[in-house]
């Protein structure tokens, strides 16, 4: 069995849920590809190289965007993050950066928060196209309504190059377990179960199709009207990342065998789509050959999770003509345990309403509505 990463019997259904809406915005893979500008060499979904103390992905930023308000301080100072549950760590632009990246964001002030407290400890977080530096702090957070005291937090000094001078948010919140997090530092998920904010200790994600918003982070329950039929729940197989198993992957329903082989299958798969590489780095084809296009289907203990080609192809308009490229990414981890690691990012989580369950270590999943 190989495994995939999540770049998500129960009591507790949409009564005591926390709702964060999510907005969704246009990467700049998509602005690139639309321009007809070049995609860069270094795939900007790998922000995070290993160092001492964890390694740590951002899933499918270069894809699609999704993201959404916490606050810090008091009196609260509003700003936008990225949820991700590839990470563990809570950071934001603060005043303490001047660069360029830093500059083109909205900044936390610990100044003007009477609960701010510093704990003197630096950060350094490496990237494959950029790096951060920040110190420690503590704070209190909100998030939808949820008030985290004490927090540990990053606070960005220095943000080199242009890794995040373009994206629409200010920080990034880790969702993903303690063994991640850099400086030790206690995770938001763990604090707030810790303080006994969540009616039962997990949360969820509905990602909107089609650049449509209505896109929603939940706590504390599983929202029954986000998905059709029934959950389906798969063993987290390490607490680091949200990391499954993986049985089988089929092309139209023919099983590949490919994951005996590790599941480095990428080119294949382009292969069998047809796809062709352009000037421009993405593949694509023929806008009107995708709806003959495979299915490609996912096993996962024993439940088949297939994917459409409507759901796997993405289409952008080049001087007012369609465009269509291939949306999988062949990003994926360094392996584990000799076992490679797979991310499974927004094209996945576009189709399937997904929920992670801390208390039992397992994620669901179920047809999204």
């Amino acid at each position: 069995m190989k495994c995939l990463v999540i770049v998500l019997a129960f009591a507790v259904f949409a009564e005591g849920l926390v709702r964060v809406p999510l907005v969704r915005q246009k990467s700049i893979r998509e602005k690139m590809l639309e321009k007809g500008e070049s995609l860069p060499y270094q795939d900007p979904a790998l922000k995070y190289q290993p160092n001492e103390f964890a390694t740590m992905y951002i899933n499918n930023y270069d894809d699609m965007i999704y993201f959404g308000a916490i606050s810090i301080g008091t009196p609260p100072q509003s700003f936008q993050v990225l949820f991700d549950t590839g990470s563990s760590n809570l950071w934001i632009d603060s005043i303490y950066c001047n660069t360029a990246s830093c500059n083109a964001h909205t900044k936390y002030d610990p100044r003007k928060s009477s609960t701010f407290q510093n704990n003197g400890q630096s950060f350094y977080l490496p990237y494959g196209s950029g790096s951060l530096y920040g110190i420690f702090g503590y704070d209190t957070v909100n998030v939808g309504g949820l008030v985290i005291t004490k927090q540990e937090f990053g606070l960005s000094t220095n943000e080199p190059g242009s890794t995040f001078g373009d994206a629409p948010y200010n920080g990034i919140l880790g969702l993903s377990y303690p063994s991640l997090s850099v400086g030790q530092v206690t995770p938001v998920m763990d604090n707030m179960i810790s303080q006994n904010l969540l009616q039962a200790d997990m949360f969820a994600f509905f990602l909107s199709r089609g650049g449509q918003q209505g896109s929603e982070l939940s706590f504390g329950g599983v929202d029954q009207s986000k998905y059709e039929g029934q959950l389906n729940w798969i063993p987290v197989t390490a607490e680091m990342y949200w990391q499954i198993g993986i049985q089988g992957f089929q092309i139209s329903g023919q099983e590949t065998g490919w994951c005996s082989q590790g599941c480095q299958f990428m080119s294949t798969i382009l292969e069998r789509i047809g796809a062709q590489p352009d000037q421009y780095g993405g593949y694509g084809v023929s806008c009107d050959q995708v709806t003959s296009l495979p299915t490609l289907t996912f096993v996962m203990n024993g439940v088949n999770f297939p994917l459409s080609p409507l759901a796997y192809m993405t289409q952008y308009y080049r001087n007012g003509n369609p465009v269509c490229y291939v949306a999988i990414s062949p990003t994926y981890l360094p392996s584990q345990n000799g076992q490679p690691l797979w991310i499974l990012g927004d094209v996945f989580l576009r189709e399937y309403y997904s929920v992670y369950d801390r208390t039992n270590n397992q994620v669901g999943f179920g047809t999204a509505v």
